[in-house]
C-alpha cells in the first residue's frame, strides 16, 4: 500500500539520517547542545524576568509563568518554521538543511533550559548547580515521563518534585536521576528529532508546516513538564531566594520582590 511504503521509506531516512544529525563521535549533538544549555548565567534567567514584570506591572506569578509559556513556544516553533523554509527553497542543499536541523537541536535545548529556569525564577529559586539545573531541564523535557524518572530514581513523589530535587536532594542522588534521565531523553528525543528533520526537508513548503507543528508538540511536553515540577505558580512573588550553588548547602537571601520601574 502507498501509505505503508511511505512509513518505511520516511524511517529508512531517519534511519540514515540520525548518525549524522543527532549523534557525534561521543558525547553526541544532543548532549553538547544540554551541556551549553544549562550553564546560561543566571544572571540573564532572573533579568528577564525582571523584564516581564516590568513590562506587565500588574501581572501576577502565575500571569508570568503563562508569559512565560506563550514565549517559549514562540522561540522554538519559529525556529522550526526557520529550518522547513530554508530547507525548501531551492538553492539550499541537503547537507545545509541537516546543518541548520542540528542548529535546531541547540535552540530547542537552549530554549527549555532558559524557560525551565525562568519558572524557578518565578518560584524564587536560583539554580547556580549545573547538575541540577541539568536534571530539571532533562526531567521537563521529558514531561510526565521525565517526573516519573524523577521519582522513581530518587525515591520521592513525581509530583512537584522541583524544589525537592534543586534544594534538598543530596549530591549523590543527583548524579543517579542524571544518569536516569540522560538515558531516556537520548531513546526518546534521537527518534523524534530524527523523525523531524526529515519532515522539515520536505518540498514546497511542506516541511516548515511540519516543522513549527513539531516544534509545538516537543514545547507542549516541555511546559506540562514545568507545571509538573513545581506545581502552581506562588501567590506573590517570594520575598526571599533560595539558592542551589555549587558545592554549598542551599540558603536563602534578600528578596527580588521589588522590581525597579
Amino acid at each position: 500500500m502507498p501509505g505503508r511504503g511511505l512509513r518505511r521509506t520516511t524511517a529508512a531516512r531517519a534511519s540514515r539520517l540520525s548518525p549524522v544529525d543527532l549523534t557525534g563521535p561521543r558525547t553526541g549533538i544532543l548532549e553538547a547542545a544540554l551541556g551549553k544549555a544549562v550553564t546560561v548565567p543566571g544572571a540573564k534567567i532572573h533579568e528577564h524576568v525582571d523584564q516581564l514584570r516590568r513590562r506587565n506591572p500588574g501581572a501576577t506569578p502565575a500571569q508570568l509563568v503563562t508569559l512565560l509559556e506563550r514565549e517559549y513556544l514562540r522561540v522554538i516553533q519559529g525556529a522550526g518554521a526557520a529550518v522547513g523554509a530554508a530547507a525548501a527553497a531551492p538553492a539550499v542543499g541537503t547537507s545545509v538543511a541537516l546543518a541548520l536541523t542540528v542548529s535546531d537541536v541547540a535552540t530547542f535545548f537552549g530554549a527549555s533550559a532558559a524557560f525551565s529556569l525562568a519558572v524557578a525564577s518565578v518560584h524564587g529559586i536560583d539554580v547556580q548547580d549545573v547538575p541540577r539545573r541539568r536534571a530539571l531541564v532533562l526531567a521537563t523535557i521529558l514531561g510526565e515521563s521525565g517526573a516519573k524518572a524523577v521519582g522513581d530514581a530518587a525515591e520521592i513523589s513525581s509530583v512537584h518534585f522541583a524544589r525537592t530535587l534543586l534544594l534538598r536532594m543530596p549530591t549523590t542522588t543527583i548524579a543517579k536521576v542524571n544518569s536516569t534521565l540522560t538515558k531516556r531523553l537520548i531513546r526518546r528525543q534521537v527518534l523524534r528529532q530524527s523523525a523531524l528533520s526529515v519532515g522539515r526537508l520536505a518540498p514546497f513548503g511542506i516541511g516548515a508546516v511540519i516543522g513549527v507543528a513539531g516544534a509545538r508538540t516537543l514545547g507542549k511536553t516541555v511546559i506540562e513538564g514545568a507545571r509538573l515540577a513545581f506545581g502552581p505558580a506562588p501567590d506573590r512573588f517570594p520575598q526571599v531566594i533560595e539558592v542551589a550553588a555549587p558545592g554549598t548547602p542551599p540558603r536563602t537571601i534578600g528578596g527580588r520582590s521589588t522590581i525597579r520601574r
